[in-house]
């Protein structure tokens, strides 16, 4: 009888070997904390913010690319001497630069040339290499292109982000936040808000929650320029946009990961607000948050501000998604939002009185 096999015992045993390296760094890794937001006690409303800056590599994608790298080595598409190509507003590609590094594959990053120089010297510093396109719609057909002439896998978060992580548990992010939640005021928030940016995290946590039967609703805040509000609230899917110019959210077109039917409700914020919650946070906190995170706060004093209207009582969570370093010659540079013609003033002071109100 005639056979073929396939089985190259020293790609299997290199593949084995990428496996428990990049488990072993989730081992050495303990899980992010869950931050109170100081709210008047009167108001029988708790707000907390998961600290994913924590990670390893600085932000909430530390844990998309773990997963990209386990699913891409689980099915086969990496192996020994993979060049890894991604595309990427930044985050994702730092968070997959230095798993590349962990494991000893080459490392190219696709991003618009708006990235920020912050993002593409840590990229650098991971030993990966970064590509620059003027067009940001242009980084998927680059990177299939950069995948095909280096014969590497285009790992393409914005497809499978959504189903590399398992969402019925596993410590994903859901998990961690009802686990940690069990001994509050209110262990089953009220809310989760998110912002979409391949869409892997609502999706992950709008299917947690329905599969462990909680009553929790999942608001996904998104900023101006990106086209998931308004497909969502049209339910149109074609729907393109101009992108975003709050880095890591909002996306010129609705991308493959994107679940819109486990989302409850879509926050459209505009990008003053964004900056302004993100300067907000820090004044409160003493914590220096990106302006992702600054999106995601300001969807939730909406909601906060709709939950004491109604007389409710309850948690609200969302992400930190990383820190303020990454964006200092931009959101946090007041010359660049002039040169932008964003005035974060008349956001900052509702934001401020939010707390006196």
């Amino acid at each position: 009888m005639d056979f073929v096999d396939r089985h190259d015992s020293g790609a299997r045993h290199w593949v084995a070997e990428a496996v428990r390296t990049v488990e072993a760094d989730t081992n050495r890794s303990s899980d992010t904390h869950l931050h109170v937001f100081p709210l008047p006690a009167r108001w029988g409303v708790n707000l907390y913010m998961k600290d994913e800056s924590v990670h390893p590599t600085g932000s909430l994608k530390h844990r998309l690319a773990r997963s990209l790298f386990l699913y891409g080595l689980a099915n086969g598409w990496i192996g020994p001497g993979t060049t890894i190509v991604e595309a990427s507003s930044g985050s994702t590609a730092v968070s997959e630069a230095y798993f590349a590094r962990l494991v000893g594959l080459p490392f190219i990053a696709v991003m618009p040339a708006t990235t920020s120089p912050e993002k593409i010297a840590l990229i650098e510093f991971y030993g990966g290499k970064c590509h620059l396109v003027d067009q940001p719609s242009a980084i998927y057909e680059e990177s299939r292109r950069l995948a095909a002439e280096t014969g590497g896998h285009f790992m393409d978060q914005f497809t499978y982000a959504e189903r590399a992580t398992d969402w019925r548990g596993n410590n994903n992010i859901a998990e961690s936040i009802f686990g940690q939640l069990a001994l509050e005021p209110h262990p089953e928030p009220t809310w989760i808000v998110v912002g979409a940016g391949t869409g892997g995290t609502s999706a992950t946590i709008g299917r947690y929650i329905r599969y462990r039967r909680h009553h929790t609703r999942l608001a996904v805040a998104d900023p101006e320029g990106s086209a998931f509000y308004p497909a969502w609230a049209e339910r149109d899917w074609t729907t393109t946009a101009s992108g975003s110019r709050i880095e890591g959210i909002g996306r010129p077109r609705v991308e493959p990961s994107f679940q819109p039917d486990v989302i409850d409700r879509m926050i459209h914020v505009p990008d003053a607000r964004s900056v302004a919650g993100m300067r907000w946070v820090q004044e409160v906190t003493g914590r220096p948050v990106g302006a992702s995170t600054g999106t995601n706060i300001a969807a939730c004093v909406d909601l906060i501000k709709e939950m004491r209207a109604e007389g409710d009582q309850g948690s609200v969570v969302t992400l930190i998604c990383d820190g303020a370093e990454r964006y200092a010659g931009t959101y946090g540079d007041d010359a660049w939002l002039e040169a932008q013609g964003l005035d974060i003033q008349p956001h900052l002071s509702d934001l401020r009185a939010f707390l006196g109100a």
